[in-house]
């Protein structure tokens, strides 16, 4: 029987350790960030976060030790210090959950999550290699573009300007904007893997890019922001 749950218990002490350094690269661009935690009454538990640096959507997925249902807004810090994950590099497998910690109230786009689906793959989408490599320009080009920039508009707007510019350029043809994929390489999420590449899917007027690691995403409608109904289609392991 499935039950609401109290506490969190993964499947492993790698699914709690995964989880927690996710929850720690969010902290490091919000120390005050919150995250939704979502369970569909199966083993799989769908942890959403907003680095604001970047304005897409993160989804880190996780193994429950058993099924459960659960749809609450906690903090990502509080979260973290409840969890008894290992040190990333040991083989403790005795940290597998945690203390689930008292809701809050969330920021608006806890209310906006992506769509159940269906999602479908968008075709155009670069490897990672290639991926990393437009990374890799894009922040070259910042660097040398604000060495240039004379003393008079050394100012943080024009450099959140010039980041915008830089950061707004769509991956080919895809729609996906270069930000998402600088969210996906800044959380840990772009990292090789022959066995499961990077793949762009779309539902509706929301943009995901997928990985082995997690999930970036946004709404590509650029009026619309971060917005649209709220759900939960994924499924572990594959972000």
């Amino acid at each position: 029987m499935t039950v609401p749950v109290q506490s969190l218990r993964f499947a492993d002490a790698r699914e709690a350790a995964d989880l927690a350094a996710f929850l720690g690269r969010l902290l490091h661009y919000d120390r005050a960030a919150a995250v939704r935690l979502q369970a569909g009454g199966g083993d799989a538990l769908a942890v959403f976060g907003r680095p604001p640096s970047f304005e897409v959507l993160a989804i880190r997925t996780a193994r429950l030790a058993g099924p459960a249902t659960l749809d609450v807004t906690v903090s990502a810090g509080e979260l973290l210090e409840s969890l008894d994950a290992p040190a990333p590099g040991t083989e403790d497998a005795s940290g597998t959950g945690g203390a689930l910690p008292a809701p809050v109230t969330g920021p608006p786009w806890t209310g906006v999550l992506p769509p159940r689906g269906p999602w479908r793959e968008e075709a155009g989408l670069p490897g990672p290699d290639a991926l990393r490599t437009a990374l890799g320009l894009a922040v070259a080009e910042f660097r040398t573009r604000d060495e240039a920039l004379p003393d008079e508009l050394r100012t943080r707007a024009e450099r959140d300007r010039m980041g915008r510019e830089i950061w707004s350029r769509q991956v080919g043809a895809t729609g996906l904007p270069l930000r998402a994929v600088h969210a996906a390489q800044s959380l840990g999420f772009l990292r090789p893997d022959p066995d499961f590449p990077v793949s762009l899917l779309s539902a509706g007027g929301w943009l995901r890019l997928r990985t082995p690691f997690g999930s970036i995403a946004l709404r590509r409608d650029p009026v619309g922001g971060l917005g649209g109904p709220g759900g939960l289609g994924l499924s572990v392991g594959r972000g």
